[in-house]
């Protein structure tokens, strides 16, 4: 899983940390605590240098990725009859959400000029989307990579923090972990066949997504196929709970290993930035969301999270948690990505050219 030159002490203690965090949060409540609490105590501990029992903090990118299929099999599981039927109305949504993108990069181009930033950098800073391709591609244009990859970086992060404090205070309710909602599936006991049939669809679901390169293709593959096992009647459960929270424990603390060797200008000058560029797509996507739910048949809600530019298995967890229709959250975030993705494929060759 992951390579021999992994520091393995000192994944173990960034592991220990993340673990501590995510238990500590998810015990005080807070939204989404296994996933922020071990993203903040992470990135805490990175971002200031620390390292306890003398280890630095590291978190190998590959032991990360291998979790995300578990949210792909998981969303798998809310596929129903009735979603299919939903699905037939998301056209208008999709259709805005190809409005959506270029704007939201526009603002956030705009943002980031004013802010000081030179053409190349505040272009691929300001993709909503991408995060991997944006860097690549926006170092080989010649922006500054370091920049570049904390401003993504942190548009990934303020929105993940962001979303469910702001449905815990709009609904009152409490998001992830502590909410004590249960995903379609979950109250199912996974006989031995059953947890074949989703290892499958995980292990086999990426690897055809990725040769037929799907966007996304880490989660989109193990959803087909495990909406297709389910659909099927091959299985009724999904992965339990422990495996989700165990989940949002290592993507938490993948994202608050990024902060290592990150200098504190850096932060401060990125650090403000990214709040603007974040809190004006978001509130352009809540614009969006009162404008379109009416029409699709959906509620504020699941919009607004279908349209806020955070990362696609974090925010498919947020859907996950709230029993939001994930499904119909996840396609727009694939389909927000890919046009991300073209764009800055577009924007490389543009600024190749002069």
């Amino acid at each position: 899983m992951v390579g021999l030159t992994v520091d393995y002490p000192a994944l173990a203690v960034t592991l220990g940390i993340g673990a501590l965090g995510g238990v500590l949060a998810a015990a005080l409540g807070v939204p989404l605590g296994y996933l922020l609490g071990s993203l903040l105590a992470v990135a805490i501990t990175a971002a200031a240098g620390w390292r306890p029992l003398g280890r630095a903090v590291t978190m190998p990118m590959r032991l990360r990725m291998s979790f995300v299929p578990v949210i792909g099999v998981a969303i798998g599981g809310a596929f129903t009859p009735e979603v299919a039927q939903e699905a037939l109305g998301w056209g208008r949504s999709l259709l805005a959400l190809v409005l959506f993108v270029p704007l939201a990069h526009a603002l956030g181009y705009m943002i980031f000029r004013r802010g000081g930033l030179p053409r190349v950098d505040a272009y691929f800073s300001a993709l909503p989307g991408g995060l991997i391709e944006s860097v690549q591609l926006g170092e080989e244009a010649g922006a500054d990579v370091r920049l570049l990859t904390v401003l993504q970086f942190l548009r990934l992060i303020l929105t993940i923090i962001a979303v469910p404090l702001i449905f815990a205070g709009v609904t009152g309710h409490a998001v992830g972990s502590a909410a004590g909602v249960q995903m379609h599936g979950a109250d199912v006991a996974l006989t031995f066949r059953d947890v074949l049939v989703l290892l499958a669809c995980g292990g086999f679901g990426v690897w055809l997504a990725r040769l037929c390169r799907i966007p996304a293709w880490i989660i989109t593959g193990p959803l087909i196929l495990s909406a297709l096992a389910h659909a099927l009647g091959w299985v009724e459960g999904v992965p339990p709970g422990w495996l989700i929270s165990l989940t949002q424990v290592v993507l938490g603390t993948g994202l608050g290993a990024r902060f290592a060797g990150v200098s504190g200008a850096m932060l401060r000058r990125a650090g403000g930035l990214a709040v603007l560029n974040g809190a004006g797509v978001m509130a352009l996507a809540f614009g969006f969301a009162m404008a379109l739910h009416a029409l699709v048949g959906e509620p504020v809600a699941a919009v607004f999270l279908a349209f806020a530019p955070g990362g696609l298995a974090e925010m498919s967890l947020i859907a996950l948690s709230l029993n939001i229709s994930a499904i119909y959250v996840t396609t727009h975030h694939v389909l927000r990505i890919g046009m991300a993705v073209v764009a800055a494929q577009i924007g490389a060759r543009w600024f190749a050219k002069g």
